[in-house]
């Protein structure tokens, strides 16, 4: 049975997206079904992608355009989707990552959210988002398409040890993982650092950080807790953090030692000979 459920455009991106749809769709004189069959899935998609009951893909929106002949529409308003579905208290995080110039990030648990496959996603969202898990990876795979700009931001990761050992997702999971970040290798603008088990004590004992910096606005310093983020431009704690942050890249193996150190955990680790 077609779905009529009325929507209000303004209510949210998700909202609107399916809003239009349904215009364009009627505009071209089609039904759900026959949309469909056009772009390969069922009209009982279709209908729930209007309706703002399923979040759609940007493949989806690539061949919608691509059937409705919009320009582009979709697919560019598909991105605002995705972010949307970020928590309400990451977004703001979310939209000045997307505007940075350079990122310097310290991960003391995991891969950072940037660097992650879809599987490793898929194993860390889960925990928290079972519920909406499809949404929070295709947001988070959204997140990284700033790394496919013409442009993109230069990216600096120091990653804790203990992120590549902390088995996410299964031996294969992890396997992929850390083999996606030696393709980084070949990527100048993106640095991996490891900073071991043997480094001791260091400066972000505290936990996990960012420090963005942008082409004309001022630095900012962002961090989060179980369920909120905290992100501020305050000149002291800039500079206290970026003193910080250069001691744990001073602390931390080389660009090359850690590319060795990536390589020796994933085959010794997560090889076929590595631990059970």
């Amino acid at each position: 049975m077609v779905n009529i459920r009325s929507l209000d455009p303004s209510a949210s991106p998700l909202d609107y997206y399916g809003s239009e749809l349904r215009r364009l769709r009627e505009a071209a004189g089609l039904g759900q079904s026959q949309l469909g069959g056009v772009v390969f899935c069922t009209g009982s998609l279709i209908g729930q992608i209007e309706t703002a009951k399923k979040v759609p893909t940007r493949d989806f929106s690539e061949r919608i355009d691509a059937a409705l002949m919009t320009g582009g529409f979709f697919t560019r308003l598909v991105g605002l989707v995705l972010r949307s579905q970020l928590p309400t208290w990451f977004q703001p995080y979310a939209e000045m990552e997307a505007k940075a110039a350079y990122i310097s990030t310290y991960q003391c648990q995991l891969v950072y959210g940037l660097l992650q496959t879809p599987a490793y996603a898929r194993a860390v969202l889960g925990v928290e988002h079972s519920d909406l898990l499809d949404e929070m990876v295709a947001a988070r795979v959204e997140r990284q398409r700033i790394l496919e700009r013409d442009r993109p931001p230069v990216v600096w990761v120091v990653l804790d040890e203990a992120a590549l050992t902390r088995e996410i997702g299964g031996r294969h999971v992890m396997r992929a993982q850390l083999e996606y970040l030696l393709a980084f290798a070949s990527e100048p603008w993106v640095q991996i650092q490891v900073l071991p088990f043997k480094a001791g004590e260091h400066a972000a004992v505290m936990g996990s950080f960012n420090l963005l910096r942008f082409d004309s606005d001022p630095d900012l310093f962002y961090a989060e807790s179980y369920d909120m983020g905290h992100m501020t431009a305050n000149p002291e704690v800039i500079r206290e953090r970026s003193v910080g942050y250069a001691r744990l890249q001073a602390t931390a193996l080389s660009v090359e030692d850690s590319a060795e150190l990536i390589a020796r955990v994933m085959e010794e680790r997560y090889g076929n000979g590595g631990l059970a």
